[in-house]
């Protein structure tokens, strides 16, 4: 069964990702439709071997539309998703406008892909934050064995998570540094080449900003609510992939052997941990990767059943463009979603 397929933003970096990863999985597609603002209209995209033109989201006819893979932000998700998927299309949404609406299930495949049952409510499933779906998939067979009590995360998020715009300022402000050339913040609040920013989203009454707020409450609603967590979310001149420092305490003993043991067989995850200069993972190096990268697993002593570790992931592919894409694969291989096309027949 080959299912229409509309990617909705299909300009972006993450639209982008998307198109590329359903070509490189082989999704079984009887069409996939490039969709954008009118001023994108005609812009031509590759998809695999295949170059589509853009067609304008107003103009598109939903009623034949099997998966809507959505990332053109909470606004526009907003006025959209509800009325696309009363017409029987399923929306993925990357924003995070549907995440904590309780008729909207919060999906990372490898760590709660039953929830998924609960999108016929308004056809409407969402992508968890970046930083937070890489989070969920090293935790989640750690919380299996040892009970999670408390988390607390540091994260270290390049510039790609700002979009097209973090990506052109960083380049524009590190050209501008070795020719002396005056430095201009446009997307970020302060210059972040040869810098970090620990602001990601606004800040929120009790000082912490909403991407700190985010990895809470979606960790909450993913994994389990009885997790306590606390973040602080720094923006780093890296162009791709997200990096956190993880610190985890848990009700039951665990050792770092245990954890590795574990880690090494979860689904979602690849351990690179060696005690030795460059046995461990950097961003460069999951750029363009599918994997959640977990490095440096280690006892933290300070607190009873603790541990620590390194997580880094490509936050366009698994934190984005690639999770969206698997949310859909678990609808047609569960066979929660049937064909148009095969229904018409």
């Amino acid at each position: 069964m080959a299912f229409k397929v509309a990617v909705v933003g299909a300009t972006g970096n993450v639209g982008r990702e998307m198109l590329g990863i359903l070509a490189e999985r082989g999704f079984p597609a009887s069409e996939v439709v490039a969709l954008a603002s009118n001023r994108s209209r005609g812009t031509e995209i590759s998809f695999g071997d295949k170059v589509l033109k853009c067609k304008v989201l107003d103009q598109h006819d939903w009623s034949d539309t099997d998966i809507c893979l959505m990332s053109a932000g909470g606004d526009i998700s907003k006025e959209w998703s509800q009325r696309i998927g009363a017409q029987g299309c399923v929306v993925i949404d990357n924003s995070s406008a549907w995440r904590m609406h309780a008729d909207v299930p919060l999906i990372v495949p490898e760590v709660n892909a039953d929830a998924i049952e609960g999108f016929r409510k308004l056809n409407i499933i969402a992508n968890p934050n970046c930083s937070t779906a890489q989070l969920v998939v090293a935790l989640k067979p750690l919380h299996d064995r040892a009970r999670i009590k408390r988390v607390v995360v540091a994260t270290y998020q390049s510039v790609s998570g700002a979009g097209k715009e973090g990506m052109d300022e960083l380049f524009t402000q590190t050209r501008a540094v070795f020719v002396s050339d005056a430095l201009e913040n446009k997307k970020f609040p302060k210059r972040i080449a040869f810098n970090l920013i620990p602001q990601i989203d606004v800040f929120m009454e009790d000082g912490y900003t909403k991407e700190e707020w985010k990895m809470v409450v979606e960790t909450k609603k993913i994994l389990d609510p009885k997790i306590k967590l606390t973040a602080t979310c720094v923006r780093v001149p890296v162009f791709i992939s997200h990096s956190e420092a993880v610190n985890v305490e848990f009700e039951e003993p665990i050792t770092p052997e245990e954890a590795k043991e574990i880690l090494r067989e979860a689904p979602g995850c690849l351990l690179i941990d060696r005690h030795e200069p460059g046995g461990y993972i950097t961003p460069h190096e999951a750029a363009g990767e599918d994997a959640t990268y977990i490095s440096r697993v280690r006892e933290d002593a300070t607190v009873e059943n603790g541990l620590s570790f390194w997580c880094v992931s490509d936050n366009l592919r698994k934190g984005a463009a690639l999770n969206a894409v698997q949310i859909a694969e678990v609808l047609v291989n569960r066979g929660l979603i049937e064909a148009k096309g095969r229904k018409a027949a």
